[in-house]
């Protein structure tokens, strides 16, 4: 099956018990045995739900995995993938990630004995440097949040493979519909489900795919140990938006294309970063790896702080919020929204300044979009 059919199908067979078409929102907490130890594979819904094995299934198959887990969030996913390690142990990250990762890695997983190094992952000479004996994960976003880098993901898999790494892909803004991480070698991908996959702004959501068994088992143990699953609605609306995945990120992507072309040409506008455009640096690069460029865009503007929050103040369309792929378009400023937790130092170091701005495209029609940006254009 391609990709369009496994997301409406994978996981997903009529209801053997009425027919129904849509997989049912099985909301109980726990199930009747026929004898002490004797069930029809479900126990305790903290432990497994027949909601969530649907959408585990399905996202496992859209990424071509084997295993796939949902979590109550992005962040818990992350937390997930953090059980394979112990004190002392190192994880070399991509200096430019989502501030929620940066934030769980230095203020909560240091303190339990986790050592973190972050280096620029787009030049892989600065991975192979960082890498020790104590080296049990490398964690890459491709694209990066917010500069929007490319990391080579077949390159940075025999990286990991040679120093008996595990490889790690935060692959939200890609989707597996345009990038698929395990193809090249990644060990893991995590997913916000929250954005892209969810798709409608409705549901707070992760997941973990991998291919490999003893992986999985261990994060499948932390799954019912820890216990930070998505409740059986939560499921049912990921599903949902699941369905439509690749005829959005369709319209997602023409439409981004079209703006950030605008933005290139616009004369308030110093500099517009976008994979989809020959002007990024790693153009080719992502023309190899991902079938489609996704649908974020990050810019700096020809003006200050002062200039940028007048700038997004205007804009009607664009919902000025924190997250993105939702089918509605959102603009934010990382320096003071998505990466406030980010030390002033490191945003200066990675150019996340204050005239830095970062949009989801949605799938309004794209006229619309422009001349709403033309409108915040006009109060800088």
């Amino acid at each position: 099956m391609k990709f369009e059919t496994k997301a409406i199908h994978v996981g997903q067979e009529p209801d053997p018990h009425t027919g129904a078409i849509i997989v049912p929102i099985y909301q109980t907490s726990t199930y009747v045995q026929k004898s002490p130890g004797v069930h029809k594979g479900f126990e305790y819904s903290r432990t497994d739900n027949p909601t969530r094995k649907a959408l585990q299934e399905c996202l496992a198959s859209l990424e071509e995995g084997k295993f796939g887990l949902a979590f109550a969030s992005g962040m818990a996913a992350i937390a997930a993938v953090l059980t394979l390690l112990k004190s002392g142990d190192r994880i070399i990250a991509s200096d430019d990630l989502y501030g929620g990762t940066y934030r769980v890695f230095e203020r909560v997983y240091r303190d339990y004995g986790l050592d973190f190094a972050y280096v620029d992952a787009s030049d892989l000479k600065n991975v192979e440097k960082a890498i020790t004996k104590k080296t049990k994960i490398i964690w890459v976003e491709t694209p990066t949040n917010p500069l929007l880098k490319i990391v080579d993901l077949r390159s940075v898999a025999k990286i990991a493979k040679k120093h008996k790494a595990i490889l790690v892909v935060d692959n939200t803004f890609s989707t597996p519909y345009f990038q698929k991480p395990l193809f090249f070698g990644a060990d893991i991908v995590v997913h916000s489900t929250t954005k892209y996959l969810g798709g409608h702004s409705d549901v707070v959501g992760g997941a973990a795919i991998t291919s490999s068994r003893a992986i999985y088992d261990r994060l499948k143990f932390s799954q019912n140990a820890v216990g930070a699953v998505p409740g059986p609605l939560d499921c049912f609306l990921v599903l949902r938006g699941l369905k439509t995945l690749g005829v959005r990120m369709d319209r997602h992507e023409e439409n981004t294309h079209k703006i950030a072309r605008f933005l290139h040409r616009h004369p308030k506008v110093r500099k517009v970063i976008y994979p989809g455009l020959p002007i990024h640096s790693q153009h080719n690069l992502a023309k190899r790896q991902m079938s489609g460029y996704g649908a974020v865009i990050s810019f700096l503007l020809k003006s200050d702080l002062a200039g940028a929050k007048r700038f997004l103040r205007k804009l009607k369309l664009f919902g000025l919020a924190e997250s993105l792929g939702g089918v509605e378009s959102l603009a934010e400023q990382p320096a003071i929204m998505t990466h406030a937790s980010l030390p002033i130092e490191v945003r200066k170091k990675l150019g996340i300044t204050d005239n830095f701005i970062r949009l989801s495209v949605g799938i309004e029609n794209v006229g619309d979009l422009i001349e709403d940006l033309k409108a915040g254009f006009g109060a800088v």
